[in-house]
């Protein structure tokens, strides 16, 4: 996948509305943001000094509670991710291969459906369902498996449960949209040699769909790694994420240049992700 951009497409009129979009929403916050990682929050004050000493109190302070937020981050958003994808996949190879054309639509808007819902209420009525009085204590005790109500709520499972909730179906749809771009005659040549089923999806559907596996995935690792609502409603404060010590900067410091810095840290994260990803897809700058 090659990305092309020229002085002559610049004179095309029509690009210049994403052009603007980009620069004023995108690329102006982000330098000043940048600026302002580099600023030193001083008597209240915000002064431009040009330091790295916000840089620095990402490794130094609070006894490295901000590098300990990264780490949990990346663990929740990694496992987040593959736990998307081992839900995703096998939904949208069934939706691909083996639900009949007429019935694929219905079955895209109902996946696309959940998407309606406000995303702070489905953090919360994952928190109601995880509770001790919620569904699933209730269903095991009923059941006699448990002795007392069991509250799985407010920790790193309801975490990642929330975000594999929401993220699976991204995931579905990306892998979808891959699958049914497999021409069939590839399958059926395999088939023609003498490969089976499981042969068949090994070394042809597998092979070919990365591609919408590795979006799907960088997709999911981008927003879940930036997401405050469903670490701040489920996890329940018991572990810091970056940006929730982001969002503490900001919010009972109003030191925005630690912050600022923070989030910067956590974009060359998005970006190192971005290479690696763009690496996978074979895509390049020119």
């Amino acid at each position: 996948m090659r990305f092309h951009f020229s002085r002559a497409d610049l004179r095309d009129w029509g690009l210049w509305p994403a052009v603007l979009w980009t620069t004023l929403f995108f690329a102006l916050p982000l330098a000043a943001m940048l600026a302002m990682s580099f600023a030193e929050r001083v008597a209240g004050k915000i002064t431009f000094t040009w330091t790295l000493a916000n840089y620095a109190a990402f490794f130094t302070r609070a006894g490295g509670t901000f590098v300990q937020a990264l780490i949990n981050s990346l663990e929740v958003t990694i496992l987040a991710t593959i736990l998307s994808i081992l839900v995703a996949y096998p939904l949208a190879y069934i939706l691909a291969y083996r639900v009949p054309a007429k019935w694929r639509r219905i079955l895209l808007v109902l996946i696309v459906l959940p998407f309606w819902t406000s995303y702070v209420i489905r953090s919360y009525s994952w928190l109601l369902v995880l509770s001790q009085n919620g569904i699933i204590s209730q269903t095991l005790l009923d059941l006699g498996l448990i002795a007392q109500p069991v509250g799985l709520g407010n920790s790193r499972f309801a975490t990642v449960l929330g975000f594999v909730h929401f993220f699976a179906m991204l995931l579905t749809l990306t892998i979808f949209a891959n699958l049914i771009q497999i021409k069939d005659s590839y399958r059926r040549a395999a088939a023609d040699l003498g490969a089976n089923n499981w042969q068949v999806f090994w070394h042809v559907t597998l092979p070919l769909s990365l591609p919408g596996v590795a979006v799907g995935a960088f997709l999911t690792f981008v927003l879940a790694i930036g997401d405050y609502i469903t670490p701040q409603i489920l996890g329940g404060n018991r572990e810091l994420l970056l940006p929730q010590a982001i969002m503490l900067q900001i919010g009972r410091q109003a030191d925005f240049p630690l912050a600022s810095a923070l989030s910067m840290i956590l974009m060359l994260v998005v970006t190192v992700a971005f290479l690696v990803s763009a690496k996978r897809l074979k895509m390049e700058r020119v």
